[in-house]
């Protein structure tokens, strides 16, 4: 899965984009302009091969949206988390309805999912978690994760659990060095996987390792370890999804090799989609790497990420829960205007 350089495809996009290794395509900010805009270059991209390219996105709310103006602005995670400890019921419904807005809003302009959500446990710890995370509580995560998945099934869509086995216990961000985590594995079951465990066992559809060590189970990071995705995730918790790696440019994946052994070395571990992005000359020696690769039970996993509910917007608004779902982002606008039911997180930084 690649990156593209701006809101129209390039000629060089075009032709890496058909590459017979190349299976999706990431979007980021600087690919949007508008609604009409993105809809227009999504249109483009599954135009490319058939079946289409898969299109996606980080649109998790809060601090990570990558499409801001003519989209609702989504609350971020931890507000959820807050308003459960106030009002259990209500927090799992406004859970629910924004899974529903969210995906919603990214299939009528051809968004095949988002990476969300993430399931990761706010220890107060990890800059790079921080607000991302439901709560500090596994109970509240795992039913609220439960209800976001529910909420973007409802609108057709597929979610991805992030970051397994958890990344809520280490201070290091894996995009700036090599985290490690040296608790236990039976602490790890018991706490930080219990969410995913759950979720796995209601279909999720997509699940994303972090590019953490723990040495307890292995010395290799969860993304590039056999023992964690083979063994652990699809052996012991029996996961059938798909396993999608994080971004190999991250500082973490680095110690793994070079660009190619990275991608080589998380596709031996068990990740069916690798995510390689802002850095082209990377991305071309990894495809030219890959030509040959096949692994046709990853394929078989792959073609449940696709959308197949590209409502319009219009449509969209005629929707039951349109209204209901906009009338939980007043209450969140209200409450952070006013600070009464949501203190906004220090702890987040800007990297993701």
């Amino acid at each position: 899965m690649l990156d593209v350089a701006s809101t129209e495809l390039t000629a060089e996009d075009r032709e890496l984009l058909m590459h017979p290794a190349v299976g999706g395509v990431i979007l980021f900010a600087r690919n949007y302009h508008d609604p009409q805009q993105l809809a227009a270059l999504t249109s483009s991209i599954r135009a490319l091969k058939e079946p289409h390219l898969l299109i996606a996105v980080d649109q998790e709310g809060g601090r990570v949206q990558r499409f801001r103006d003519g989209f609702k602005r989504l609350p971020p995670a931890g507000y959820y988390g807050s308003l459960h400890r106030q009002a259990p019921e209500t927090a799992q419904r406004a859970a629910k309805l924004m899974g529903w807005l969210m995906a919603s809003e990214l299939q009528a302009v051809g968004i095949d999912f988002s990476f969300a959500p993430v399931l990761d446990i706010d220890r107060g710890i990890c800059r790079a978690i921080g607000d991302r995370a439901f709560s500090h509580d596994v109970q509240t995560v795992t039913g609220l994760g439960l209800a976001w998945m529910q909420g973007a099934r409802l609108a057709g869509m597929a979610s991805v659990g992030k970051h397994f086995p958890g990344h809520g216990g280490v201070s290091i961000d894996s995009h700036l060095g090599l985290p490690h985590d040296e608790r236990s594995f039976e602490t790890l079951l018991q706490e930080d996987i219990a969410p995913f465990q759950a979720l796995v066992n209601q279909g999720l559809e997509a699940i994303m390792p972090a590019h953490v060590v723990y040495p307890a189970v292995d010395e290799a990071p969860a993304g590039f370890s056999p023992r964690w995705l083979r063994e652990i995730l699809r052996g012991r918790m029996g996961f059938a999804g798909v396993i999608i790696s994080d971004a190999l440019d991250m500082a973490a994946a680095a110690t793994v090799g070079n660009d190619v052994d990275r991608s080589k070395a998380a596709l031996a571990a068990g990740c069916d989609l690798l995510l390689v992005c802002n850095n082209r000359a990377a991305a071309i020696q990894v495809v030219e790497s890959l030509s040959d690769y096949s692994d046709p039970a990853a394929q078989s996993r792959l073609s449940r990420l696709y959308s197949r509910h590209f409502t319009t917007h219009a449509q969209l608004q005629q929707n039951p829960y349109w209204n209901e779902a906009n009338a939980v982002l007043g209450v969140f606008e209200a409450a952070e205007d006013t600070n009464l039911a949501y203190d906004p997180t220090t702890r987040g930084g800007t990297v993701v």
